[in-house]
């Protein structure tokens, strides 16, 4: 997906992100990939993974803040 077609997608930040800037991501999901790029620099590329691989990515991140 280009970085003008990423602009369409939904786009939401963690409701744990505060609002003084910082290190922010942003997700936005399609049925089978989740695109995620740097809040601050929304023209920048981003990753797109699998939506397999991010369920287990947020499963092993959550068993380790937990």
């Amino acid at each position: 997906m280009s970085v003008e077609e990423t602009v369409q997608l939904d786009w939401f930040k963690s409701s744990h992100s505060g609002g003084a800037g910082g290190e922010c991501v942003e997700v936005a999901t399609c049925p089978h990939t989740v695109h995620v790029r740097d809040s601050k620099d929304t023209h920048r590329a981003g990753l797109a993974v699998g939506s397999v691989a991010w369920a287990v990515f947020v499963g092993f991140a959550a068993d380790r803040i937990g």
